[in-house]
């Protein structure tokens, strides 16, 4: 089981970036994907998910209206526009394949992690 995250860098407040996350065919297309998220210091928390069809997605509260979780499961990936950045959303983003169809806030519904990608905002 293979995850790849990809498309951190170093972006100004107000900037975008766009991540990627390549699963492997055979573990997510019957599965939700989700985006969490890690600044130093602090523990993972929740970012977004997407249905294992796109049809149903979710965000934080602290990144609604700027984010966007989308997926190509022709493509076998996973996305995550960012949008509006600003300093807090600096982290390392972890895309995440869950256990069940429709994802969760929960890390610990989430069976499969990506090794991250690093996210920063500067000022």
């Amino acid at each position: 089981v293979q995850l790849q995250a990809s498309g951190g860098g170093v972006v100004q407040t107000g900037g975008s970036l766009k991540l990627s996350c390549a699963t492997s065919r055979r573990t997510s297309s019957n599965n939700a994907v989700g985006w969490f998220r890690q600044a130093p210091g602090k523990e993972r928390e929740f970012v977004a998910h997407v249905s294992w069809n796109g049809g149903v997605t979710s965000y934080a509260d602290s990144v609604k209206g700027r984010f966007t979780i989308s997926r190509d499961n022709a493509r076998n990936t996973v996305y995550l526009q960012l949008n509006s950045l600003n300093v807090e959303d600096t982290a390392v983003y972890y895309c995440a394949v869950a256990r069940s169809s429709y994802g969760s806030t929960d890390a610990s519904q989430y069976r499969y992690w990506g090794q991250g990608t690093q996210v920063t905002v500067s000022s």
